[in-house]
């Protein structure tokens, strides 16, 4: 499969309608306080071409970060008073944190919010980058840049749920490991929601 034909396979499956997903979506016995108040984020999942098809472009945080050191994500953020929305949150946090210009992006499209435990609904933007270019880490937030192949993350049987032991009980979330990558919590939810859109 060509990445021209990946291409069209991510846009169809942006056009494809599924409900919002949160941390919490494995967790039905969590209750959530109603009226409670989100911080609007934005993530680019930005694809380039590569040798044998697309390529998703994901960071390593960098593990001196206070929250979230050592995990895999999306470059991305909370809206700043200074963006226009979180589609300009997500490019602009893509250039600070990896040297993604946001001319370089053709925005595809966005996927529903999706709530975190950490109180955000993050918006993932989807983009294909336009010119190759070379990652430049910002060294305080991001450890590592690397890419995943589109087949990888379109295969929904390549997702596992795993658990582990956080505020006293049992919390369940998705994984998608890739070699020596231990993608899971958000991202691979995000993720897991894009691939069951996907129809290859």
């Amino acid at each position: 499969m060509t990445a021209h034909d990946q291409i069209n396979i991510l846009k169809a499956a942006l056009g494809e309608g599924s409900a919002p997903s949160s941390d919490f979506d494995l967790n039905p016995d969590v209750v959530l306080p109603a009226g409670r108040k989100l911080r609007p984020a934005g993530v680019l999942a930005a694809f380039q071409v590569g040798s044998q098809g697309l390529d998703l472009i994901l960071t390593k945080r960098s593990s001196r970060l206070k929250h979230h050191p050592g995990q895999i994500a999306f470059p991305g953020g909370k809206v700043d008073e200074g963006d226009a929305d979180v589609v300009a949150a997500a490019l602009r946090e893509a250039d600070e944190e990896i040297g993604l210009h946001p001319n370089n992006v053709e925005v595809l499209g966005k996927l529903p919010g999706h709530e975190t435990v950490t109180g955000f609904d993050v918006t993932p933007v989807i983009g294909l980058v336009k010119a190759n270019f070379d990652p430049v880490p910002e060294p305080g937030e991001v450890d590592e840049v690397f890419t995943v192949p589109f087949t990888h993350i379109a295969n929904s049987d390549l997702f596992s749920v795993q658990y582990r032991r956080w505020q006293g009980r049992r919390r369940h979330y998705y994984t998608v490991p890739f070699g020596p990558y231990y993608i899971w919590g958000a991202t691979a939810r995000i993720l897991r929601g894009l691939a069951d859109r996907i129809v290859e």
